[in-house]
């Protein structure tokens, strides 16, 4: 296997990682559905629950060895730093939670697509934007509903591939190279940040639904 079809295998892997693992839920590894009914039950308020799930999310990320423990639940044909594929797997559940809680199925092949092009942030707006997709909108989802699901599974690989030439261009592992004494402060903060930027954009693209004080009613 050459570099290219290594690097593509490893963001085909990485999409269904960031899904399996980090959204569903694997071995010792809390999903987002538990994650999110465990907030939800603390805090009573949809809305308040998921400013706590961000915060608690942010500050995990930001936290230096968060990664410990990880063990085998991830691995790639390309080498990633495991604090690397942790924080999208901290990231990607975090985001799937913000979506339950605002009433959708986590479960479903659109929802799960527009949780890995919410990491993307700005750039994953822009690019669903072209397809014809305007995030944030309540209507986004149902649209991407629409779409063939072997289109959505190109839309994942896709992010994976972004996520993998990211990493290798910026944030953490770029930073720390030129500052490696402030290694750990360097990197838990850019984690932090970004944690919170993804959690930003998880509430812009997941607008309530009717379902979501469905829930919180249930709960209370």
């Amino acid at each position: 296997m050459n570099e290219k079809e290594k690097l593509a295998a490893s963001a085909a892997s990485l999409a269904e990682k960031i899904l399996s693992v980090g959204v569903n839920g694997a071995g010792p590894w809390k999903g987002s559905i538990p994650t999110a009914e465990e907030h939800l039950r603390q805090h009573a308020d949809v809305e308040k629950a998921i400013d706590r799930l961000i915060a608690t999310h942010v500050r995990i990320t930001a936290a230096t060895g968060f990664a410990t423990g990880v063990g085998g639940l991830i691995t790639l044909p390309v080498a990633i730093p495991a604090d690397m594929t942790t924080l999208w797997l901290m990231q990607g559940r975090l985001t799937g939670s913000i979506a339950h809680l605002r009433g959708y199925d986590v479960h479903s092949q659109e929802v799960q697509s527009l949780v890995l092009v919410t990491l993307l942030g700005s750039s994953g707006a822009e690019a669903m934007a072209k397809a014809g997709v305007t995030l944030g909108e309540k209507g986004a989802a149902a649209l991407l509903g629409k779409v063939p699901g072997k289109v959505l599974i190109e839309i994942n690989k896709k992010v994976g591939f972004r996520l993998l030439t990211k990493a290798g261009t910026t944030g953490v592992l770029n930073l720390t190279k030129f500052v490696p004494l402030a290694g750990g402060a360097v990197g838990g903060t850019v984690n932090g940040v970004s944690t919170n930027a993804v959690g930003a954009w998880a509430k812009r693209n997941f607008p309530a639904t009717g379902a979501a004080s469905a829930s919180a009613t249930q709960q209370g």
